[in-house]
């Protein structure tokens, strides 16, 4: 082939190669385009959303400042208005990624098997597991034996499991979903900082209780029951690593081999019942020293359960009429309102109680809380 032709080649070739590239060329552009009007709309929503609940934040120690004072709460010691929505272009998918769901900044939530592996190694801990009418009847029998009633016990765990859920249910996993959008498991769905908190202030008398039951045992049970108790005192010593303080507890819960391990105590036949009971009886304990004497409804233990004792207080305890005006996003943080759907589509606090107390009689009647509703 001579010089011109093998010149007149390469050309064709160079120009057949520009143009096969063209339109990846041109969809990459596009794409950093979109990617550029999906920034400035997505930074311009933060911003807002950010002094919202900076807003939010503000409001909740105001009102904190008020009751210690014995001051009144009115309606002006809240934002009255809903948090702002994102209503710009979507995020646009990176034609040049490798194919799958897109990478995510947050980190992985562990599931029931990170638990119990994180548990063997670092405390020689594996939970004894019953069936679900055994681990019920546990359940129900801690929950009699602090002053917690059927009708409380039975209507949380509606609300939180749907009515059917058993005791290593944790949320978001279902057969066909294997990822979890919380590592809260159980009846009431705790989550491991819960887990982590529980042990660091009342450890000790869970382990006095499995030491009284250990007195009555004899042989295998017994040694096995001891055993459970020491790795039991490990992770006690564990929790108490860290300062009471809620955020050293979810750091450690979060965070740490040991938190995850922890957390597998949720799935044992004697431990379990007892954290998940403790949870539930620090809240009445909180509203009884708030001197709230009225025997707490079903909902509003839940209320406590579901945001926690303060903001669950500061609901239980607001007048009517506020309670049809005030949002909800005055009782989450962020990040917690965001990934909460039911905080998101009651809207106000009327209309968060009404929807528990739906959920709750609806959830009555399936057959798991039925069955926990005869355990007792």
């Amino acid at each position: 082939m001579s010089g011109s032709r093998i010149r007149t080649f390469s050309i064709g070739l160079i120009v057949a190669a520009l143009l096969a590239a063209a339109p990846a060329l041109a969809q990459n552009g596009d794409y950093q385009s979109r990617l550029a009007q999906y920034t400035r709309a997505y930074q311009a929503y933060d911003e807002v959303a950010s002094a919202y609940w900076d807003d939010v934040s503000e409001k909740r120690r105001g009102r904190n400042a008020k009751r210690r004072a014995n001051e009144p709460i009115t309606a002006t010691d809240y934002v009255l208005t809903q948090p702002p929505v994102y209503t710009g272009p979507p995020r646009p998918i990176d034609p040049n990624a490798p194919p799958g769901p897109p990478p995510s900044d947050r980190p992985a939530i562990p599931v029931l098997a990170d638990f119990l592996k994180a548990g063997v190694e670092q405390f020689g801990f594996v939970p004894d597991r019953p069936t679900e009418l055994e681990f019920k009847r546990a359940y129900a029998k801690a929950a009699g034996s602090v002053g917690l009633t059927r009708e409380q016990i039975v209507g949380v765990y509606a609300f939180e499991t749907g009515g059917n859920g058993t005791y290593d249910m944790q949320s978001g996993v279902t057969p066909t979903r294997p990822n979890a959008i919380s590592p809260a498991m159980g009846y009431n769905q705790l989550l491991s900082t819960n887990s982590v908190s529980i042990l660091h202030e009342f450890g000790a008398r869970i382990v006095t209780t499995l030491r009284q039951r250990a007195a009555t045992m004899t042989g295998p049970s017994k040694a096995a029951m001891e055993r459970k108790i020491e790795a039991l005192k490990r992770m006690i010593a564990y929790a108490r690593t860290v300062p009471h303080n809620w955020n050293e507890f979810d750091r450690l819960a979060k965070t740490t081999p040991g938190g995850l391990g922890i957390h597998a105590t949720i799935l044992d036949r004697d431990i379990g019942p007892l954290l998940q009971v403790q949870k539930l009886a620090s809240s009445l304990h909180f509203a009884h020293a708030k001197h709230y004497t009225a025997p707490l409804t079903a909902a509003e233990l839940e209320l406590m359960n579901l945001t926690g004792d303060g903001n669950g207080f500061d609901m239980l305890t607001m007048p009517q009429d506020l309670r049809a005006q005030v949002p909800t996003a005055n009782f989450f943080q962020r990040n917690g309102y965001e990934r909460n759907p039911v905080a998101r589509r009651t809207g106000t606090v009327a209309n968060l109680i009404a929807d528990i107390e739906k959920q709750m009689a609806r959830g009555a009647q399936s057959p798991g809380a039925k069955d926990l509703a005869s355990a007792f």
